[in-house]
């Protein structure tokens, strides 16, 4: 962590656990046959990346899913449950982990999201920990669906960039995704690919007693 002042993280994946296995059986039950190209953590239906830049709204990517299934007496809370199949929870100590964090370095959250994923989430950290979002636990928070852009577009990582004067250099990004990670490498920024069973417990680890 030599030379790093910032640190930009994602949240699926390295904040919050998400099951794609799970996710993937969900639109098998929802009669998506082909449900690896369909929604998978590398490849996905443009359907997913319209909702995540919100081009769409959530009815427009309800409408869309009917289409694909085949079925258009699909009812919202069943497309909802399977697309919110994905979302497990915050693993215990990542929240405290980062309030620890937060006083030694300038950090941000940089989340490739989506209304119903955002409404879920919302609801979950109320219920759960009585958090009202994840504004508390950085310095300023990014949603894709929120922003009009998303990852790995070079756009969204230069925004948080620029609108926070930070110099590439001296800003760490952890991301799930080798691709974000990618473009993230090609503007300058030091990255680290989360992969299981990593956790960002293990990589900060004696960082929030130093």
């Amino acid at each position: 962590m030599r030379n790093i002042k910032n640190i930009i993280f994602d949240y699926g994946n390295v904040i919050f656990s998400l099951d794609f296995a799970r996710s993937r059986q969900a639109w098998v039950d929802l009669g998506i046959n082909n449900a690896d190209e369909f929604y998978g953590h590398r490849v996905q239906d443009p359907v997913f990346t319209d909702f995540e830049r919100g081009n769409i709204d959530a009815a427009g990517f309800r409408s869309r899913i009917r289409e694909i299934a085949g079925k258009p007496e699909l009812s919202d809370a069943q497309i909802d449950h399977a697309w919110n199949s994905l979302l497990i929870g915050i693993p215990e100590g990542n929240h405290e982990l980062l309030l620890n964090l937060k006083p030694r370095y300038r950090t941000f959250l940089l989340s490739n999201i989506n209304a119903i994923h955002y409404d879920y989430i919302m609801n979950y950290l109320k219920d759960t920990f009585d958090f009202d979002g994840n504004d508390h636990l950085f310095e300023k928070v990014y949603y894709s669906h929120l922003l009009g852009k998303r990852k790995p577009d070079a756009e969204i990582f230069e925004q948080v960039l620029n609108e926070n004067e930070l110099d590439p250099a001296e800003t760490l990004f952890i991301d799930d995704s080798p691709q974000h990670i990618e473009t993230a490498k090609k503007l300058g920024i030091n990255t680290y690919l989360m992969t299981a069973p990593d956790s960002i417990q293990a990589f900060f680890a004696g960082e929030a007693r130093s």
